[in-house]
């Protein structure tokens, strides 16, 4: 039986050939592709400006910069995402100021948000787990209230929505992602969704050096950027890929329906909130019964992969790496990240898959668990 991955991207044959094309120009870095991709973002999100960048990690670095966040200053965000959320706030000399999540939704919880807030928080950094968006009406209304930035860890909600609109097409910072298990690609890379002229004219330099061209071809820096620009080998895939977000998304809402009617009730399993009209469908996470199990996640992990089916654990609470631990979080703090953590599992989702490769995953993990009930 093939081996079925936890996701793959699906990358078209014009797309391989315009990549060739690319290559045979000569023309590699930064270029044409480049400004094609940056223009044909800002049109599907509604003419905002966009910049593209060679990670999701370095769009979240630059849109802290460009929100002002200082050295000793604050940033409310999540302990339940990839770890870069976290970092690049510590990388900017500010302190992540972590909140727990909602059980359903699984993401950072509104409702507990304002008491964390102080007079060095700069910023709040929500982050749209597995595509589900963070609900934007209540979030833009405490930072509006409260004189605050947001920048929007968007890394996974690519084509999502929120209220009819698509994410990123409205709001302050948004940072996106197109790593590859992203729902469209440019093998790594991101771009951030900006609002105002003069921050759009900061993030370009910041991306690449602080380097302004001079009208005379001489070159001037003034501020001290970094190296965040995408190639147009990687932009060529974007380009490629964009045409097809919205049949993507399309598979994916199928494919996730499939997982809800065919997941075994019993299993013990908690599933996530099962939003069409929002949610992009990036991951498919459950939660396992593991007091239930004679086995651990690792356990379970290794039983998959023996019946040729590839998982995820996206992600464990980052407050308990060791890092954030020197930073004073302790176990406890944040239980219902915790919860999650430690007992999530990441399903095969991907447009490519056919409706029986979830039938054949639902029947393994129902599998698992029958063979390994204490």
């Amino acid at each position: 039986m093939d081996y079925l991955p936890f996701t793959r991207p699906s990358i078209d044959e014009e797309t391989i050939a315009g990549v060739a094309d690319v290559l045979r120009s000569g023309w590699i870095t930064s270029g044409p592709c480049v400004n094609q991709l940056e223009q044909a973002l800002s049109q599907y999100f509604g003419g905002r400006p966009v910049r593209v960048m060679s990670s999701g990690t370095g769009a979240l670095e630059i849109a802290l910069s460009v929100a002002g966040v200082q050295p000793g200053d604050e940033v409310i965000t999540t302990p339940l995402s990839w770890v870069a959320t976290a970092n690049v706030i510590l990388r900017a000399g500010a302190r992540p100021v972590f909140v727990d999540v909602d059980a359903a939704t699984r993401n950072i919880d509104l409702a507990r948000i304002e008491a964390a807030i102080t007079g060095n928080t700069r910023a709040l950094l929500p982050v749209d787990m597995a595509g589900l968006p963070v609900d934007r009406d209540r979030l833009y209304d405490i930072a509006r209230r409260r004189g605050l930035r947001v920048i929007e860890d968007a890394a996974q909600s690519m084509g999502a929505t929120w209220g009819g609109r698509r994410i990123g097409s409205f709001g302050d910072l948004v940072a996106i992602s197109f790593h590859a298990n992203k729902n469209i690609t440019t093998a790594e890379g991101g771009c951030l969704v900006l609002a105002d002229a003069a921050e759009t004219d900061l993030c370009t330099r910041l991306r690449l050096q602080g380097v302004v061209r001079l009208p005379d071809g001489g070159q001037e820096v003034e501020i001290a950027g970094g190296k965040h620009n995408l190639t147009d080998i990687a932009a060529r895939i974007g380009l490629g890929q964009l045409k097809h977000l919205e049949a993507f998304a399309a598979r994916r809402r199928t494919l996730a329906r499939r997982y809800f009617e065919r997941f075994d009730a019993d299993s013990g399993c908690v599933l996530p909130l099962a939003d069409y009209a929002n949610c992009n469908w990036h991951m498919f996470q459950v939660l396992l019964p593991l007091e239930r199990l004679r086995i651990d996640r690792g356990g379970f992990i290794q039983a998959m992969h023996q019946r040729g089916i590839g998982v995820g654990v996206h992600y464990p609470a980052m407050h308990l790496f060791k890092l954030y631990r020197q930073l004073g979080y302790n176990p406890g703090d944040f239980p219902q990240a915790e919860r999650i953590g430690s007992t999530t599992l990441t399903l095969p989702l991907f447009p490519a898959m056919d409706d029986a490769d979830v039938d054949r995953v639902c029947a393994a993990v129902a599998e698992v668990i029958r063979d390994n009930k204490k």
